[in-house]
C-alpha cells in the first residue's frame, strides 16, 4: 500500500510504501468500540462518596415512645428522611477499570489507522521542523495540508517544540507515534503524521521487517530447517511394519474339559496322648465309656483324705478347760429397791 508524502506547504512530493498489516486491514469496529469504552472508563476517578445513617454525626437514641403518644413512630435522627440524616443509595469509591487482551488491544489501534486512511482524514508530511514554537507556523501547515476542524499531530519522538506550538490551539493536540491510542485517534478528525512516525508505527504494531536494518524479533518460536535425527535406541515403526513383524498365532486346539470329581473325605486327624495324671472329677465325668474302668481303677488306689471331725459348740465357748456350760450359769440381776413415801 502507497500513501502520500506532502511537505508544510501541502504539496506531493512522493508516495511511501507502507505496511497494509497496519494501514490497510478491514476495520474491526466491535473491538474498536470496545477499546474506546475501556480507555474511558479507565480514565474515570470514581472517587466520589456519601454517608450513609453510620457514618453521620448524631445520636442512635430513639426520639421518642414507640406507643401511646399519638404522633408518628420515629426512630434516630440519622435516619434517610431527617435534615443531617445519612444517605441511603449514594456513590461509593470505586473502580471503573477495564482490561484487555494485547492482541484486541493493538488490532484495535491497527483498525482506527486503518479507518482514518480509508476516509482520508490521514495525511504523511516528511517533517516537521520548528526552532521556536510558532502557534501561526502550526495553524499554517494545519490548513495547507486541509485540516480546518481538529487535528492529532504525531511525530516519531518526543518533540517539546511541536508540543509548546499546539498547546494554544483549540481542538489540536500533539503526542509521539508510540503513546497513540484508540481515544485519541478518534475523538479528532485528522491524523498528520510524519514519515518518522510511519515507520514506528509500522515497528510497533506491523509484521513487516524495520527499514532502519534491525530486524523485527521473532514472535514465536521459528521451526527449525533440518529434521532432528531420531534417537540411536528403539526405532518407532509404522504399525503397517508392526503388525508384519508379528507371528502368526497357531490355531487354538479344541480341548475337552475335564470331569470335576467330588472332593474326598478328610481322614480324622489322631488323637494327642496324653500324660498319666490324676484327672479331676469333670474330666471323668467327660471321658468316654471305654476309659471309665481305668478311672475307677485309679480312684481306688489314690482315697480321698477325710475331713477332721468338727468340735461341738459347747466345748468351743469354753473359758477355761474342762468347764463345761452347766457349771458356769449365767449370773441373775438384782431386784430393784422400792421407793416409800417418806423418803425423798
Amino acid at each position: 500500500m502507497k500513501l502520500s508524502v506532502l511537505n508544510e506547504y501541502g504539496k506531493q512530493l512522493r508516495d511511501l510504501e507502507v505496511d497494509d498489516s497496519v494501514f490497510g486491514i478491514e476495520p474491526n469496529i466491535a473491538v474498536l468500540h470496545q477499546a474506546f469504552v475501556a480507555q474511558r472508563n479507565n480514565n474515570r476517578w470514581g472517587n466520589s462518596k456519601t454517608k450513609t445513617r453510620g457514618e453521620v454525626q448524631g445520636s442512635t437514641r430513639k426520639m421518642r415512645a414507640q406507643k401511646y403518644t399519638g404522633r408518628a413512630r420515629a426512630g434516630s435522627n440519622r435516619a434517610p428522611t431527617r435534615v443531617g440524616g445519612g444517605i441511603v443509595f449514594g456513590p461509593r469509591p470505586r473502580s471503573y477499570d477495564r482490561d484487555m487482551p494485547k492482541k484486541m488491544r493493538r488490532l484495535a489501534i491497527r483498525s482506527a489507522l486503518s479507518g482514518k486512511v480509508a476516509d482520508g482524514q490521514l495525511v504523511v508530511i516528511d517533517q516537521l521542523a520548528l526552532e521556536t514554537p510558532k502557534t501561526k507556523e502550526i495553524a499554517r501547515i494545519l490548513a495547507a495540508v486541509g485540516f480546518e476542524r481538529s487535528a492529532l499531530l504525531v511525530t516519531g519522538s518526543p518533540d517539546k517544540t511541536v508540543t509548546a506550538s499546539v498547546r494554544n490551539l483549540s481542538k489540536t493536540k500533539a503526542l509521539p507515534a508510540a503513546y497513540l491510542n484508540v481515544l485519541d485517534m478518534m475523538n479528532y478528525a485528522g491524523i498528520l503524521m510524519t514519515e518518522d512516525a510511519v515507520r514506528v508505527a509500522e515497528g510497533l504494531w506491523g509484521k513487516k521487517e524495520r527499514t532502519d536494518g534491525v530486524p523485527k524479533p521473532a514472535r514465536r518460536r521459528s521451526k527449525p530447517s533440518e529434521a532432528a535425527p531420531k534417537p540411536a535406541g528403539r526405532a518407532r515403526a509404522s504399525r503397517a511394519e508392526m503388525k508384519a513383524e508379528e507371528p502368526e498365532a497357531a490355531p487354538v486346539a479344541e480341548v475337552e474339559a475335564p470331569a470335576i470329581e467330588a472332593p474326598a473325605e478328610e481322614a480324622p486327624k489322631p488323637k494327642r496322648a496324653r500324660s498319666p495324671k490324676a484327672e479331676s472329677p469333670k474330666a471323668e465325668a467327660k471321658a468316654p465309656a471305654s476309659e471309665a474302668p481305668k478311672a475307677e481303677a485309679a480312684a481306688e488306689e489314690a482315697p480321698k483324705p477325710r475331713r477332721a471331725a468338727r468340735k461341738p459348740k459347747a466345748e468351743a465357748q469354753t473359758d477355761a478347760p474342762g468347764e463345761s456350760a452347766e457349771e458356769a450359769p449365767k449370773p441373775k440381776r438384782a431386784p430393784r429397791a422400792k421407793k416409800t413415801e417418806g423418803t425423798e
